[in-house]
């Protein structure tokens, strides 16, 4: 297995946690660096990205980690062998809600079965079958994508060495699935939704309402002060939906055109964007996997769960993230640390917010590169200043 390869395998029918089950499931994956046999990473995308970690820049859809994975970056693909898979509900070439179902030919929609984070797991863990791969020397990912990496040290500990959860927590707290709750309100409110099967159609409002709420909660106010602050635009107000940019046909919302500010037109833009590559199906179906996912599930406390597991932890929070604060970041590694687990916490200094995972390599590469490269071996520890306990 060698250099950048893009593909998609079958892996036959598929028995999701909730006992429903469709024909076949496709996963798209993509593969970068050369495979030795002891050096391969998973890579677990956030809850709108994609499997392709490199490549052209576009929102999360496309090359969304290009300053972390590549020759000579912090995940470094002549060391390490990349795999990255579009989990199972999404709508990168992995089957989910847009997918035709092969028993009456036409999209799932509705029918969809309800997909979770162990559902991502278990489908990644097939396909590294699927690769060749029995073991893997990392498993990296933020936000939800966290999740899915403690998933791993829990469902598979015995086929994990390094866990790298970042920005991440084990289970969302009350104020973000009450947020996650106003989201899924927009889309189901929208006319267009029509109970989950709309196409050839797509609710676009209240998907973009959606986002923008999203995006709200990925910056810090520090950052959105320093960004926007209160100024009035110097464009027009947006209007988006499902044709192109200057189409007013449909607009998603009719802003006062004397005080639209920048904070708005950057949420319209957000917006405007993200209704052409998403799907709201799939969209509400990765959002349930997160509020529904729980670390704890089948154990005695999150400690508990990370039991089996004797490899080592490097969780990483940000220092402005309210999304997945840094408490709850203490939480994992408390966690870890009560299951015996060797593990460092490092605390990114950033007033960025939550997408700082995404935007500052700079600060996230360096403890990543350090914990990964053999040749450097373990962290020391770390001093109690670092922490926000």
């Amino acid at each position: 297995m060698t250099a950048t390869a893009s593909a998609s395998v079958s892996m036959g029918s598929f028995e999701f946690e909730s006992g429903e089950r469709i024909p076949e499931l496709e996963i798209a994956y993509e593969t970068y660096g050369e495979y030795t046999g002891n050096n391969a990473v998973l890579v677990c995308h956030a809850l709108t990205g994609s499997q392709q970690v490199r490549g052209s820049r576009d929102g999360q859809g496309t090359g969304w980690w290009n300053e972390m994975v590549g020759p000579g970056k912090p995940i470094n693909t002549r060391k390490q062998y990349v795999i990255c898979a579009n989990v199972p509900g999404s709508c990168y070439g992995t089957t989910g809600p847009h997918s035709t179902n092969p028993e009456i030919g036409e999209p799932y929609g509705s029918d969809f079965p309800a997909v979770t984070v162990g559902d991502w797991t278990r489908a990644q863990h097939g396909l590294l079958d699927h690769l060749g791969i029995s073991d893997l020397r990392a498993v990296v990912g933020g936000s939800v994508g966290g999740m899915n990496a403690l998933e791993w040290a829990k469902r598979f500990p015995n086929l994990v060495e390094k866990v790298i959860p970042i920005a991440t927590s084990a289970r969302l707290d009350p104020q973000l699935l009450a947020l996650s709750a106003v989201s899924r309100r927009a889309i189901v409110s929208d006319p267009a939704w029509q109970g989950g099967d709309y196409y050839p159609d797509h609710p676009d409002t209240g998907l973009a309402l959606a986002r923008q709420l999203g995006h709200v909660t990925y910056l810090s106010k520090d950052s959105m002060a320093e960004k926007f602050g209160r100024r009035l635009a110097d464009c027009p107000p947006r209007q988006f939906g499902t044709g192109d940019d200057s189409d007013e046909s449909s607009p998603a919302f009719a802003p006062d055109p004397d005080s639209y500010r920048d904070v708005e037109s950057y949420l319209d833009y957000q917006a405007q964007k993200f209704v052409k590559r998403f799907d709201a199906n799939s969209y509400l179906s990765l959002t349930h996997a997160m509020e529904n996912y729980n670390l704890a599930a089948g154990y005695d406390s999150d400690a508990d769960a990370f039991a089996d597991f004797d490899g080592e932890a490097l969780v990483l929070s940000i220092s402005g993230d309210w999304h997945f604060t840094v408490e709850q970041s203490n939480h994992l590694e408390t966690a870890f640390r009560g299951a015996g687990v060797e593990t460092t916490h490092r605390v990114i200094e950033s007033d960025h917010g939550h997408d700082a995972f995404l935007t500052e390599p700079e600060s996230v590469g360096p403890p990543i590169r350090r914990f990964l490269e053999p040749e450097t071996g373990r962290f020391a520890p770390v001093h109690a200043s670092l922490f926000a306990h």
